[in-house]
């Protein structure tokens, strides 16, 4: 049994330096997310620029993965949650992204 746990965490350091992550960063309108980005042309400069900063985790690849996360508040005081996720290639230049809309927040 110790020997499976001392595997594990062996196993969660190293997954843990394949990648850093960085805070999430202030709220950016989620309608502002679809104009300022363009895949196959963007920097990660224009896209900092334009959405501020995110969530980001770093792969030794060069790759890397922002992340803005929304919660805008509905006025019954419940939340919704979406999300927009840009993956940079290691030239820095955005190659995909992902945005799911916000939807019924569940209890």
């Amino acid at each position: 049994m110790k020997r499976a746990i001392a595997g594990m965490a062996l196993a969660l350091t190293v997954l843990a330096g394949c990648a850093t992550r960085t805070a999430d960063g202030p709220p950016v309108p989620f309608d502002r997310i679809g104009q300022a980005v363009a895949i196959g042309q963007s920097s990660k400069a224009q896209v900092l620029a334009a959405l501020g900063p995110a969530t980001a985790i770093r792969f030794d690849s060069g790759y890397e993965v922002w992340r803005y996360h929304y919660r805008p508040a509905r006025g019954d005081g419940a939340e919704d949650s979406a999300e927009f996720v840009i993956l940079f290639d290691p030239q820095g230049i955005v190659r995909k992204t992902r945005q799911r809309e916000p939807g019924p927040s569940t209890p």
